[in-house]
């Protein structure tokens, strides 16, 4: 099975997949098959699934197992594919590590187990696991406070860097965070630090001022991932300006998909509106969206489409 690597250099948009299920909740593999090509087609550069945003807490393992080869065949080494194994077991967490990449994985992406107190908690968590895993296994550190509980320092993830070199790329997003996303850029130029790749999420919410400090692109799902390569692009042509201007004609859209314990139930109606899957079904515990989203959501696609239609 082909197979592309993680590496510092990675840049552009890696998309969070959603993972489809069928109005029965079952998996829907034939609407995963549509959602890859969907991506695949609108440019990005990489693709994430099992993360927090693709319900794989939801997953029993042998659906995560299914959904990852059947993805992974799917991808077929096009573009890289990362997937989500943490686990607050360590052992399952090497298991999931292992079955991703002898199933066509580029790298993996980690968040630290829920609550660990400071940095040298972090910091020990981080070094067994990576040894565990060796280097021959990409590593994404997902940095994302608001659901870990767990917080690590500019200082802690330098020496991490430092230590490990299979740790090749931060998914940042602390929240607020854009003061962190420079010191990292900053620090790591002032000591001579290797330099790796810094992709962020949070749904894009803050995607151009990120690109400006130094980010390479985006990991995040939002449901017009067309908008998200083009603004990159524009941003790395110095087309700023353009950049912004995209970007602010679909935030409405950005900031309701954003809602906390609810957004991925418009995401999902949303590419299940754009005709790439068929159910917008989001397991239990899950959203429900009332008559009222339904209505919101269809102005705020009317409006985001004619206003970047505008633009063209």
């Amino acid at each position: 099975m082909a197979t592309q690597k993680l590496s510092e250099s990675a840049e552009g948009v890696f998309i969070i997949c959603a993972t489809p299920f069928s109005d029965n909740g079952d998996l829907d593999l034939d609407s995963a098959d549509a959602l890859i090509e969907f991506y695949i087609e609108k440019g990005v550069s990489g693709i994430t699934i099992l993360g927090m945003m693709g319900e794989a807490q939801k997953l029993s393992a042998e659906e995560s197992s299914v959904f990852l080869r059947h993805v992974s065949k799917r991808i077929d080494g096009r573009i890289p594919l990362v997937v989500g194994v943490s686990n607050p077991d360590a052992d399952r967490l090497s298991m999931l590590a292992g079955v991703a990449m002898e199933n066509g994985a580029g790298g993996v992406m980690i968040a630290p187990t829920t609550g660990l107190a400071g940095d040298d908690e972090v910091y020990a968590y981080f070094s067994e696991i990576m040894n565990t895993l060796g280097e021959d296994v990409p590593v994404c550190y997902q940095d994302y406070p608001y659901v870990t509980q767990s917080e690590i320092s500019v200082g802690c993830f330098n020496r991490l860097v430092g230590d490990h070199p299979q740790l090749v790329m931060l998914k940042h997003e602390d929240w607020p965070g854009l003061n962190k996303l420079s010191a990292v850029r900053a620090s790591g130029r002032e000591s001579g630090l290797r330099r790796v790749a810094i992709l962020t999420g949070n749904g894009g919410l803050y995607l151009p001022q990120e690109l400006a400090r130094g980010a390479d692109g985006a990991m995040t799902g939002f449901a017009y991932p067309e908008m998200l390569v083009e603004v990159v692009r524009l941003f790395k042509q110095g087309h700023h300006d353009r950049a912004e201007d995209l970007f602010d004609a679909y935030l409405p859209l950005v900031r309701y998909e954003q809602q906390p314990n609810f957004g991925l139930a418009i995401r999902k109606e949303t590419l299940r509106r754009r005709g790439v899957i068929r159910s917008a079904r989001v397991r239990e515990p899950g959203p429900v969206m009332s008559d009222i989203d339904h209505g919101e959501l269809t102005r705020l696609i009317s409006r985001a489409e004619n206003n970047a239609g505008r633009l063209c």
